[in-house]
């Protein structure tokens, strides 16, 4: 009896621990640096986007290099709503997507389900 409520705990523990993790930790991110006026970064999007969350200054331009490593056609596209910027994104192809946000805040960036989430921090 003593060991099914031990188990009992620890598994409910594990639940909470796993959806806090996903849902409630604040991830710091990659900074990205200034490089001859642009402010860019890499995202391979295999299962997802790495990084998924990225840190950017405002005022400054963004250019986003998306490499899609997979066939999934939730990763066709990938979608700033905030900045009204959408993109196909072809299997191998590097896609840049470029603008610049002028005001601090978070944005998400999507797949074209809602399925693979990332966000770009503005400081």
């Amino acid at each position: 009896m003593i060991t099914k409520i031990l188990v009992d705990i620890i598994g409910f523990v594990l639940i909470f621990y796993v959806a806090w993790y996903f849902w409630f930790s604040k991830k710091e991110g990659e900074r990205i640096g200034l490089a001859g006026g642009v402010q860019e970064a890499l995202v391979t999007v295999k299962g997802g986007y790495t990084p998924d969350v990225i840190v950017v200054k405002a005022g400054s331009p963004v250019r986003l290099i998306f490499k899609r490593l997979e066939s999934s056609p939730c990763s066709e596209r990938v979608v700033f709503k905030d900045f009204d910027k959408s993109s196909l994104l072809p299997e191998g192809d590097k896609v840049p997507i470029e603008f610049t946000p002028d005001k601090p805040g978070e944005y998400e960036f999507t797949c074209q389900m809602g399925m693979y989430r990332g966000r770009l921090v503005v400081e």
